[in-house]
């Protein structure tokens, strides 16, 4: 299992910007794929994207295209999520995951390894 740590969650007004950032312990993420979760209370776990390592090939949510960008570091073994246009419907605990496959999977069992989660509060 690869170790993740989350950071940048906080408190911002609707139609803010926020980058959560997602360390990972592992000495090379080549053939995996990273995804950010979200889970707002008494909700499920949501998919907002993917981005494959190799490649960068990137899949999003409906509810976030347009308004927010998966990205990677290769050289610190970092994801960032950027969102922008953020709106209180965003308002959720974000987790990041990985899942050692190359196929981009968009559902929470696909994925073996989870962060801490960070929380992103945003006021309207």
């Amino acid at each position: 299992q690869v170790q993740l740590v989350e950071s940048g969650g906080a408190l911002v007004q609707a139609g803010g910007s926020l980058r959560l950032s997602c360390a990972a312990s592992v000495r090379t993420l080549g053939d995996y794929t990273m995804g950010w979760f979200r889970q707002a209370p008494g909700k499920g776990r949501e998919f907002v994207a993917a981005i494959r390592w190799i490649g960068s090939f990137t899949y999003y949510a409906d509810s976030v295209k347009g308004r927010f960008t998966i990205s990677r570091d290769n050289a610190k073994n970092t994801v960032y999520l950027q969102m922008n246009s953020l709106k209180a419907e965003d308002t959720a605990v974000y987790y990041c995951a990985a899942a050692r496959t190359i196929i981009v999977p968009t559902t929470v069992a696909r994925y073996d390894s989870w962060g801490q989660g960070t929380q992103v509060t945003v006021s309207s």
